[in-house]
C-alpha cells in the first residue's frame, strides 16, 4: 500500500486526488493539508511515502515546506511530487534543487498522476513528458554558471560518468540502454552505482548533481 498525503489550498483540488486516491487499492490518503505548514506538520506525523504537493500556497509555500521535508533526516523515506499549473513554472527549477522526485501539471489526466505516484514510490523520479527536456535545459542554463560541482563527482567511473548524462536528458534506463546498446539491468546498475557515490536520494537528484557539476547530457543518435 502506497500512503499519499495531499497538499494544496484548494478544496477542489483536494477533493478530486481524494477521490482519485480511494478509487485505487493500492493507494491510501493519509491526510489533507490546506497549507504548507500544515503539510509539514502532517508529513511529520503521519511519516507518508509520497507528499502531493502545490507550489503555491498559504502560510509557508510549496518550496518551503518541500526544503523542509527533505532537511529533515527523520523524513528520509518521503518522496515529495510538485503539483504546478505551468510547464515552465519558475518554482520548478527551485523545487529540483530543493529535493522535488518529480513533478506533475495540474491538468494532466488521471492516469498520469497515478503513474507519477507509482514510479516515485517504486524509487524513480518523473518529470511529466511535456515537462521533462524544457525544465532540465532551463535548469542547465541556469545552473551552469553557479559552477557548483559536487565534491565526489571525480569518484564516478567514465562509464557511470557517461550514463548520468543521459539520465540527465531525461531519458528513461531503457531508452539509455538503447542509446549506448547495453541491457537495461547494467545501466540500472550504474545509476544506482552512481546515486550512492554522489549521496543522491533519487533520480532527480542525480541530475541536479550531474548539471551542476559540468556533466555533459548525452547525445541522441
Amino acid at each position: 500500500m502506497i500512503r499519499v498525503l495531499v497538499a494544496d489550498d484548494q478544496s477542489l483540488v483536494r477533493m478530486g486526488l481524494t477521490t482519485l486516491l480511494d478509487s485505487e487499492d493500492d493507494l491510501e490518503l493519509t491526510a489533507a493539508a490546506d497549507n504548507g505548514r500544515t503539510a509539514v506538520q502532517l508529513t511529520r506525523q503521519h511519516r507518508p511515502d509520497i507528499v502531493l504537493m502545490d507550489i503555491r500556497m498559504p502560510q509557508l509555500d510549496g518550496l518551503a515546506a518541500l526544503r523542509a521535508i527533505c532537511a529533515d533526516p527523520e523524513l528520509q523515506q518521503v518522496r515529495v511530487i510538485m503539483l504546478t499549473t505551468f510547464e515552465l513554472d519558475e518554482y520548478v527549477f527551485e523545487s529540483l534543487r530543493g529535493g522535488a522526485s518529480g513533478f506533475v501539471l495540474k491538468d494532466a489526466g488521471p492516469e498520469e498522476l497515478l503513474q507519477a505516484i507509482r514510479v516515485v514510490a517504486d524509487g524513480g523520479s518523473l518529470l511529466t513528458p511535456s515537462v521533462t527536456r524544457r525544465v532540465i535545459a532551463e535548469f542547465a542554463q541556469s545552473a551552469s554558471s553557479a559552477g557548483q560541482e559536487h565534491p565526489d563527482i571525480h569518484r564516478l567511473t567514465a562509464r557511470e560518468r557517461e550514463i548520468v548524462g543521459w539520465v540527465a536528458r531525461g531519458l528513461s534506463n531503457d531508452e539509455i540502454a538503447t542509446q549506448l546498446v547495453l541491457s537495461p539491468a547494467t545501466v540500472r546498475t550504474h545509476v544506482s552505482r552512481s546515486m550512492v557515490k554522489l549521496a543522491a536520494r533519487d533520480r532527480a537528484q542525480l541530475v541536479v548533481f550531474a548539471i551542476q557539476s559540468g556533466i555533459p547530457p548525452g547525445r541522441l543518435s
